[in-house]
């Protein structure tokens, strides 16, 4: 198969239901990338190996029952090693159960176009109706390419940490002999034979091959070559790029319960009937804020009038180009009126550490802010302290700091949205994603740091749980996240 267009260049009993064997992980993993792009999961979530993952028979990493482990090295041991107890755990760890994971595989090859494939696990070991054919299985091998371009290299590492002890690639030969070879997916049992998903790239040109019942690993490399020679052959140099589409989400976002996706399965006697599976959909309306007892609009007047021209010159600032690609699209207008409003209600909130000798500032002392003079001139705002935010007050001559993080309590943990080539793009982009996501960042603390390639842009002074959550609702945005543990 072309690969750019997907065209078929050669086919030989291509649509012959097969075992595939270990081929099989590729939709498990494929899976596993879409729950993480969903927020349903992380790679760095714990997972507790099942009985019945423990008990896989090889290859496998070894797994015990009880033990957890983070989803990321569970991947790289099915994608590299191609370890069934590994594959198991990715299943049950994302769906509940093996039985339910192997009904959304199949939920999920039939949108991807892989009409002749029956999945019954998670790994591939021979059971019964478990069948695919070699072009279903080229299909998914080009979806795992261009659906995930991320996570592709895991599939030519020659070796990898798998948590629990550096794993080689079941397919080291292939990519080693081949020119321009960097993946797919071995898969070996002995009612399947050898098979092979191989890819390869050259210059302008990339093709995919599908091996089914080799008789050997070596007839199984040499065949695959094979194929590639020929593809490279018959495949035309410029062929515009025709990107699969990208089948519709079916799965669960962040574990919540807002939106309705509906989903039709076939059983064994061609009867259909209709599931349906609740997920959680992105924040659609942020509700304003009531002002506080005893704050009336005309004490809030003054600071809107104070701090709207500076807030305007902020954000006139935040251009979509400045975030890409951490933040896919442009946010919704943002009301000058309710920010400020909202920083009103928010003064009061203090969140002063232990040990800090700062004197917060009471909600009394709010209200006064609000009601003084508005400044001829916009403030300056010092640096940041890493432990606490420092505002000055209304009154120059009796200054009184707020702090608005605190790192007690458990509020250890931060979040990354991306690295930048400059301090300025990292600052516009943590304060747009603060506007966007006031329900969780509330309270944070904005920080740029500087690293060799570039400054990352973190919110600091979260728990572990409330960053979770900001990272699911962000991803579920289309906005790249990642938790940051306490150093």
């Amino acid at each position: 198969m072309d690969a750019r267009s997907g065209e078929v260049l050669f086919s030989e009993n291509a649509e012959t239901r097969l075992h595939p064997a270990s081929l099989t992980k590729m939709m498990t993993l494929y899976i596993a990338f879409e729950a993480v792009e969903h927020g349903e999961i992380t790679m760095d979530t714990m997972v507790t190996i099942s009985k019945n993952a423990a008990a896989e028979p090889p290859s496998k990493l070894g797994l015990r029952s009880g033990q957890k482990i983070a989803l990321r090295y569970l991947v790289r041991a099915a994608a590299v090693k191609s370890a069934n107890d590994a594959a198991t755990a990715i299943g049950e760890a994302i769906e509940g159960s093996e039985a339910a994971f192997a009904r959304r595989m199949n939920r999920t090859a039939k949108a991807l176009g892989m009409t002749r494939t029956t999945f019954k696990n998670a790994n591939g070991l021979t059971t019964d109706g478990h069948l695919s054919t070699a072009h279903d299985m080229a299909i998914m091998g080009r979806h795992i390419l261009y659906d995930y371009p991320g996570y592709y290299n895991l599939f030519s590492r020659r070796t990898t940490d798998a948590g629990m002890r550096e794993v080689a690639n079941t397919n080291r030969r292939f990519l080693a002999a081949y020119k321009g070879a960097d993946g797919i997916k071995t898969g070996y049992t002995r009612a399947a034979g050898f098979n092979l998903v191989a890819s390869a790239e050259r210059g302008r040109e990339r093709i995919i091959s599908v091996v089914f019942g080799g008789t050997s690993t070596a007839a199984r490399n040499a065949k695959s070559a094979e194929l590639l020679d020929l593809g490279f052959k018959r495949a035309a140099t410029n062929v515009a790029l025709r990107r699969p589409a990208k089948p519709p989400y079916m799965g669960r976002v962040g574990g919540g319960a807002d939106m309705l996706v509906a989903s039709a399965e076939a059983d064994d006697s061609g009867l259909r009937g209709k599931s349906i599976r609740v997920a959680a959909a992105a924040v659609s309306k942020s509700l304003r804020p009531q002002i506080r007892p005893g704050v009336t609009s005309s004490d809030v007047a003054p600071l809107v009038a104070g701090v709207e021209d500076d807030i305007t010159s902020v954000l006139e600032s935040v251009q979509v180009a400045a975030v890409a690609p951490a933040v896919s699209e442009a946010p919704k207008p943002i009301d000058i009126a309710k920010v400020a409003e909202t920083m009103v209600v928010a003064e009061g909130d203090t969140g002063i550490a232990p040990d800090s000798s700062i004197k917060p500032v009471r909600r009394p002392q709010a209200v006064a802010l609000a009601s003084a003079p508005a400044p001829t001139t916009a403030p300056v705002v010092a640096e940041p302290e890493p432990a606490a935010v420092a505002v000055a007050s209304a009154e120059p001559a009796a200054q009184e700091v707020v702090t608005r993080v605190s790192t007690s309590g458990g509020r250890h943990w931060g979040i990354n949205v991306g690295r930048y080539p400059s301090r300025y793009a990292a600052e516009k982009v943590l304060l747009q994603t603060a506007l966007m996501e006031t329900a969780t960042l509330d309270g944070s603390l904005r920080k740029v740091v500087d690293r060799s390639g570039g400054f990352d842009a973190n919110f600091m002074g979260l728990t572990r749980e409330t960053a979770d959550l900001a990272c699911r609702r962000l991803q579920a945005r289309q906005v790249t996240c990642f938790m940051i543990g306490p150093s």
